[in-house]
């Protein structure tokens, strides 16, 4: 597959045969929405999911732009953060989708960052046994990320993102301009995801962010360039895996001690948001392949100092208020979907751009690592 040019837009195509769809990635794409769903869709309904910070930005231009198109369109603004990923939400957003009589061609579509694709694709994925779903992500960390591959879900006091379904898009507009709204600690957490896609398998990315991440970040090309680098990366690897039973599970680099952190701080965004555990996470597991002298020191030093520089917090002490022993961290992350037979599987690397999945990894190594690495 290769990313497709339509200056200064970005086409990724993701070719899952009859659950196939596009990417598109550039500025004004919200704008364009109607014309861009029906297109694609039969269905001239839909139900708009958003939250109270992207309302006031970006709802009403949607909305007209949809009635624009002929799309009747009724909308849903739930409460900010991550705690909206819940069973109660959940139960609104589903039964607002049912009010507005959306039958399984129309759609469901997701205005916001990843909380609200989410929890929007988990109603799309089991209303009526599942409709159409158009994600228009206005974060970074969702453009780049959750609102490509189909994952969808809610959390549980048990932990992050135990409840949901693959429910592939139909669509995904990832518009730049968007990202301009963005406050300077959201859009650094959305880095932390791009970063990823260098250190899974690209070490060339990961050189290349190093050297352009100002750009990036200033909103030059460097920033179209860098969320289609990481849409293909995704796109690769939800093609060869779509269900995460193998390759897949490698995108979960930083998130097994990453979820742990956020369910630690209770999801108190005050605190911890979901890409900077994530970048904690990737630190994190590059110091354990070291001490398991599965890499080079080097290599952990050269993530953390990246991730320092663009202003992500790196280590566990950098997260403010007092955080529970080892033992609950280790409990979280336990309780984590990556866990098979009671089995440990982390993702592990062997340096930059060479991480794996290490299936039986000792809970006793770990529980040794976090104790080393939790304040004093």
């Amino acid at each position: 597959m290769t990313v497709q040019t339509r200056s200064p837009e970005r086409l990724v195509h993701v070719p899952l045969g009859e659950r196939a769809y596009d990417i598109l990635i550039g500025p004004g794409l919200l704008a364009r929405a109607g014309g861009e769903i029906t297109t694609r869709l039969k269905g001239r309904r839909a139900a708009i999911v958003t939250d109270e910070n992207v309302a006031p930005l970006y709802l009403e231009a949607l909305m007209d732009g949809l009635q624009t198109d002929g799309i009747e369109a009724v909308s849903l603004t739930l409460p900010a953060g991550e705690k909206t990923k819940s069973m109660e939400h959940l139960a609104t957003v589903c039964d607002m989708v049912l009010a507005a009589r959306i039958e399984r061609n129309d759609a469901v579509i997701a205005l916001g960052g990843g909380v609200i694709g989410d929890l929007a694709g988990f109603a799309a994925g089991i209303v009526r046994r599942g409709v159409r779903f158009v994600q228009i992500p206005t974060s970074l960390l969702a453009q780049v990320d959750s609102s490509v591959g189909g994952k969808t879900g809610i959390n549980t006091r048990h932990g992050k993102n135990l409840l949901g379904v693959f429910h592939q898009p139909d669509l995904v507009l990832a518009d730049t301009a968007a990202l301009d709204t963005l406050s300077p600690r959201e859009f650094r957490a959305g880095y932390a995801e791009v970063a990823k896609y260098g250190l899974i398998d690209n070490p060339d990315f990961f050189e290349w962010l190093e050297k352009n991440w100002q750009n990036m970040f200033a909103g030059g090309p460097e920033r179209i360039e860098a969320i289609a680098v990481s849409c293909q990366s995704k796109a690769d690897v939800v093609v060869e895996d779509e269900r995460e039973t193998g390759r897949r599970a490698l995108l979960n680099l930083g998130h097994t001690f990453g979820h742990a952190l956020e369910a630690a701080t209770e999801y108190d965004s005050r605190r911890l948001v979901h890409g900077e555990g994530v970048a904690i996470g990737m630190v994190l597991a590059h110091q354990f392949s070291s001490r398991l002298n599965l890499a080079s020191m080097d290599d952990a030093g050269r993530v953390e100092a990246h991730l320092k520089a663009v202003g992500l917090p790196t280590n566990i002490s950098d997260i403010p208020g007092d955080m529970p022993g080892a033992d609950v961290l280790l409990d979280a992350i336990m309780q984590d979907k990556k866990v098979k037979g009671g089995k440990l599987t982390f993702i592990l690397t062997h340096g930059i751009g060479q991480s794996f999945v290490a299936d039986d990894v000792p809970s006793s190594e770990v529980l040794s690592f976090l104790k080393e690495k939790l304040p004093r």
